[in-house]
Formats: C-alpha cells, sequence, structure tokens
C-alpha cells in the first residue's frame, strides 16, 4: 500500500539533538534531524512502524529536563529515518518547544545573512 501524502504547515528546522523515544513495539535512540512546531525527523539504528504511536523524549543543549513529546504518531519511514506529528504536548513543553525553535531560527537567519555571532554571546542574550 502507498503512503499517503500530506504536507507539512510549518517550515522544519535542521537541528541535531539527542532523543528517545518509544512505542508498543519499540523503545530506541537516535538523533533528531529537524524540528518545527508540529513534528520532527528523527535518525536511529532500528526499524520502527509507521502509524504507530509514539513518545518522544528531545535532550535540548544546556536544558533539563527533557522536551517530552507526549504523543506523536509515526507518518513516514525511510530506512533507517522517520518522521513524528505532534499530537500532544503538555502547554511546558509547547512553551518550550516555541522558545527553541524562536532562538534556533533567529540564529539560522544571522547566519545565512552573514551576521552570526559566537555561541557564547548567543547563550547569553537568551
Amino acid at each position: 500500500m502507498a503512503p499517503l501524502h500530506y504536507s507539512r504547515t510549518y517550515l522544519r528546522l535542521p537541528l541535531f539533538y539527542p532523543v528517545i523515544f518509544g512505542g508498543a513495539p519499540f523503545v530506541g535512540e537516535g538523533i533528531l534531524t529537524n524540528l518545527s512546531l508540529k513534528g520532527c525527523s528523527v535518525m536511529c539504528d532500528r526499524e520502527v512502524l509507521c502509524g504507530s504511536d509514539v513518545r518522544v523524549s528531545v535532550l535540548l543543549p544546556n536544558q533539563t529536563p527533557t522536551l517530552s513529546i507526549d504523543l506523536g504518531t509515526i507518518k513516514w519511514v525511510q530506512g533507517h529515518q522517520f518522521g513524528v506529528e505532534f499530537l500532544r504536548l503538555p502547554h511546558e513543553a509547547r512553551q518550550r518547544l516555541n522558545n527553541t525553535l524562536q532562538i534556533e531560527l533567529i540564529h539560522l537567519l544571522k547566519i545565512r545573512s552573514g551576521r552570526s555571532e559566537s555561541p557564547e554571546l548567543l547563550n547569553r542574550k537568551t
């Protein structure tokens, strides 16, 4: 059966954070390769099932605890990479996700415009 086509509402930023994920038939670790308000892509060394419900914990830099996505669904699988649509996040997690994406987008735009600041200066401003 061919996978259903879907489109993304939000831009995904290329980011690389460690993640822990789990569903009914699997648990694993991987690297988040991009992130948006509504989803992410994960690269890992195990197989996952398209359509499975999954819980994802993202280890954000310089932040504890992890960013917990209580419920997501695996929308696509390609080899060792898969995409997750976020379905349920606690309010505090949604705020942290918004803040992280805002900081990362500003950083990416500065790099693209040639006005990149050192990470030390960026961290002091946030």
